[in-house]
């Protein structure tokens, strides 16, 4: 996968990152999440972001204290780079956040203009800006249980696209856009090794279909 030159640098990653919490949305490098901005604090986030390097950090909160104004964040998210974004008449902003690099919290820094900051130490992560050559030991038996995930939860999913990917970018794009928990999908963002991440989504996938047929079985 090409490199967009718009993207930084490893060595230019900033210090500080604002961040934007929110349970079941994860971003991974190289892929794109499209968000719906509409809350004015964090319109202001984007705001400012666009005004300076585009950077924003998707970051997850805790789930026991997901419903709270503040709530608890873990400790890896993902920066991901403002890469089109249109005005709407009734005041939102919906763009397109690519994924650059994961980043471990430091620290939290203090609130600017409503939105939450925090210290982002990126060196853990140096590997999301190499090229990962790793292959799956078995990629049809990933994609046999991805198919059997997707017909179970009916979810429609690109085969034709997924088929000309490579093994990372295509497992990268599976977390940030299959519907799994916001636990599993955390799990999957702070697994460094592709091939681990890819096994735990397999077992993610197996199980969710195992209960699924079950919860069918059960029902009849």
């Amino acid at each position: 996968m090409t490199r967009s030159p718009f993207l930084p640098r490893f060595s230019n990653l900033p210090d500080e990152l604002p961040i934007f919490p929110l349970a079941a949305a994860v971003v991974m490098p190289g892929v794109q999440l499209p968000l719906n901005i509409f809350e004015p604090r964090y319109l202001n986030m984007v705001t400012d972001a666009l005004a300076a390097d585009h950077l924003i950090g998707m970051i997850q909160p805790k789930p026991e204290s997901a419903l709270d104004h503040t709530p608890e964040v873990h400790q890896v998210g993902c920066a991901g780079r403002i890469t089109s974004y249109s005005e709407t008449n009734d005041g939102r902003i919906l763009l397109v956040l690519t994924g650059i690099c994961r980043f471990d919290v430091r620290g939290e820094l203090d609130i600017k203009r409503g939105y939450r900051r925090v210290a982002a130490a990126w060196e853990r992560f140096a590997i999301d800006f190499h090229e990962d050559e790793s292959r799956l030991a078995d990629r049809e038996s990933f994609l046999t249980s991805l198919r059997s995930y997707a017909s179970l939860r009916a979810i429609e999913v690109p085969w034709a696209e997924l088929e000309k990917m490579a093994d990372a970018e295509m497992v990268n794009l599976l977390c940030t856009h299959l519907p799994l928990e916001a636990e599993d999908k955390q799990a999957l963002l702070a697994t460094l090794d592709l091939v681990e991440r890819a096994a735990l989504m397999r077992g993610l996938m197996d199980m969710s279909s195992v209960s699924s047929v079950q919860t069918a079985e059960h029902r009849h």
